[in-house]
């Protein structure tokens, strides 16, 4: 089974503008994303999925693979024309704005479809339960809710479930926006057109329910910083400073 990651990167970012060419340490956020996800061993390529000549040039100046792809509305679309011509069966989508992510989390993602012997799950993705009321209530932390079995049964950026009635055991997770798909499901998904519900929540993977396609969720308790506005840069170097 051949496994590749593929970091989706565009540079006009709608909250901060070239955030993944942003200095973190002595390289920029987008190259210190690239080559941890490189040191994690786990991949037998990774590729840059990028529409930016600057990005490009970037990872190509670090020795690293780079794809250039048109313009796209979501990640998976564009690392769906990214991976269209290149052989492989498992297809990990890291984001770009995650410099930080651990060997750990990547490892489950990838463990579900070994045990996937009928080849029933389409993709997997990460969780991470929250505790806190704002964070929950946050519009920004995508949530979702499983089934029993752990697969998804939707995504919000509404509260959800929503506590009419406060339960002890009812649980919060935010969803974390790491993939891993079968290539096959991938191709599938950008011949898709977007649907009502994706096209309210700009949530991209509301798209592979709303066509009967199962998300397999993983829960994990890594805590990475993605960085969306200028405040989580600043938060990013703090914990590089740090050594964390």
């Amino acid at each position: 089974m051949k496994i590749i990651a593929v970091i989706p990167a565009r540079y006009q970012a709608s909250r901060f503008p070239g955030k993944l060419m942003q200095v973190l340490g002595e390289k920029t956020v987008i190259a210190t994303t690239y080559q941890n996800v490189v040191e994690t061993g786990l991949f037998d390529e990774v590729f840059v999925a990028t529409d930016s000549e600057i990005i490009f040039k970037e990872i190509i100046k670090i020795g690293g693979n780079a794809v250039m792809t048109g313009e796209h509305e979501t990640g998976s679309d564009r690392i769906a024309e990214a991976v269209r011509d290149i052989e492989c069966d498992i297809v990990v989508n890291v984001q770009g704005d995650e410099p930080f992510l651990k060997t750990e989390p990547l490892k489950q993602l990838i463990s579900v479809f070994n045990d996937d012997f009928e080849e029933k799950i389409s993709l997997a993705s990460l969780k991470i339960q929250l505790k806190n009321k704002e964070e929950i209530e946050n519009p920004n932390n995508v949530k979702v809710i499983t089934d029993n079995d752990g697969f998804a049964l939707y995504f919000s950026r509404s509260v959800i479930p929503y506590p009419r009635e406060i339960h002890p055991d009812v649980a919060y997770f935010k969803h974390i926006g790491v993939y891993a798909f079968r290539k096959n499901a991938l191709l599938n998904f950008a011949q898709l057109t977007m649907k009502p519900l994706e096209i309210s929540e700009k949530i991209e993977c509301i798209r592979y329910l709303e066509y009967g396609m199962k998300i397999k969720m993983i829960e994990t308790d890594f805590v990475g910083v993605g960085i969306d506005v200028p405040e989580d840069l600043e938060k990013a170097r703090a914990i590089l400073s740090a050594g964390i």
